[in-house]
This record gives C-alpha cells, sequence and structure tokens, in this order.
C-alpha cells in the first residue's frame, strides 16, 4: 500500500455536500504530528455550606485541531511541484480567502487515512518561510494551521435531541412513520402536526417516506388573554 497523503477540501456548505470547484489540495509531506484539542468549560460556585467553590458545567466548545505541515519547492519532494507562491495560493483558496458565492471563507474538511475526517472552518493560518533562493525567493515554507470543528445547526439540533417544542428539530422519518406519531416522539404530544406539515411543504403527510428529514420548527403558543 502507497503513501497516503492528508486532503483539505473546500466546501461552499456546512453540511459538507458541495466541494468547491477544483481539485483538493494534497500536502506535499504528512504532519509529523496533530494535536485535538478539546475541554469542557464551567462556571465556578461557592456554595454557603463549603470553603471551596465547585465546577458547575457551562458549555463545550468545539473541538480544535491544529498540525504543521511543510511545502518544500527545491523539487527534491515532487520535481513538478516548485512554484512557492502557487502552492500558497491554492492552499488559500481552499481554506482562507473570502468565498463571495456564500459570503465567508469556505468550509473545510481535513482527511488522511481512515481515522482523520475533521470538518472544520479556519481558525489560524502561519507561514514561515525556511529557505530561499539566491535571488531572496522562498523554496521551503512551514504552515501551522488551526481548525475547529464545524457542525451545522440543523445537525447539531438532531444530535442534542431536545424535547422543547420552542426550539428546531430535524427529523429522520422511519418507514411507517406518521406525522403525528413523529409529532408524539419529538414533543410528547400529537398536536402541532399541521404546522409541521405546511412548514415542510406536505400535501400528504400520512404516507411518509422512509430516510425523508424533516425539520419541526419551534412551534409559538397561543398568548392569553
Amino acid at each position: 500500500m502507497g503513501l497516503e497523503f492528508m486532503k483539505i477540501t473546500g466546501y461552499s456548505d456546512g453540511d459538507f455536500n458541495n466541494p468547491i470547484p477544483g481539485e483538493p489540495y494534497k500536502v506535499m509531506i504528512n504532519p509529523n504530528s496533530i494535536k485535538w484539542n478539546r475541554k469542557i468549560q464551567y462556571n465556578e460556585q461557592q456554595p454557603i455550606d463549603s470553603s471551596t467553590p465547585s465546577q458547575k458545567y457551562k458549555s463545550t466548545p468545539s473541538d480544535e485541531l491544529s498540525f504543521e505541515i511543510t511545502i518544500d519547492c527545491t523539487g527534491i519532494v515532487f520535481s513538478k511541484r516548485i512554484d512557492m507562491a502557487k502552492e500558497i495560493k491554492n492552499l488559500e483558496d481552499i481554506i482562507y480567502t473570502y468565498n463571495g458565492k456564500i459570503h465567508r471563507p469556505n468550509y473545510v474538511k481535513i482527511q488522511w487515512g481512515n481515522n482523520l475526517s475533521f470538518k472544520s472552518v479556519l481558525k489560524s493560518f502561519n507561514t514561515n518561510y525556511t529557505l530561499f533562493r539566491p535571488d531572496g525567493s522562498p523554496l521551503r515554507a512551514k504552515i501551522s494551521l488551526s481548525f475547529g470543528e464545524y457542525i451545522s445547526p440543523k445537525k447539531k439540533s438532531k444530535e442534542e435531541k431536545k424535547e422543547s417544542p420552542d426550539i428546531t428539530h430535524l427529523i429522520e422519518v422511519v418507514e411507517g412513520e406518521t406525522l403525528p406519531q413523529l409529532c408524539t416522539k419529538t414533543w410528547n404530544s400529537p398536536n402541532h402536526y399541521i404546522q409541521v406539515a405546511e412548514y415542510n411543504n406536505l400535501n400528504k403527510f400520512r404516507n411518509l417516506k422512509g430516510g425523508q428529514e424533516l425539520i419541526f420548527p419551534p412551534i409559538i403558543k397561543p398568548t392569553e388573554s
């Protein structure tokens, strides 16, 4: 089995279904190490009957992935990849440059082998040039990259599986389920199935297709007079 290089792909959507035009960026030299950072945030509270503060859970920030890649344009690593400006631009266009079609930089997927697939957005991009030609043009650069995990709001709502009627849910239909049944599963009540049908433009809501995804919007309760 041959050497597999890390691949960096840009996407125009946060669900990672639409890769941007062009080829993904394949690194010239794989990272020596990768740092995958996870953390949990707490608020410290001082119980009345204790001299030691307790930590109350606040939130779990998104994961962070950081690593360093080397771009070597001496011709030793890849004989045809000897243009440093082109290499930097190709990488920038995928992970850093503002995409006018989506009004933001691209979403980015980092892939390496079968074990690493990280859906993210760029957080930092630092370039350190380490080797130069006699005329001063760079031949080698070390690129330090940091990415923050990205989960689309629809997917995050689905994964959190909250049951409150005032938040949005993304529900996948199981073959044979009806909309009233799904409302009961989501909100412990069959009510509001008409609002869900209208929101998803469903003409027939009794015979749903298995695998179909429906958005259950926040339910606005009528105000009491």
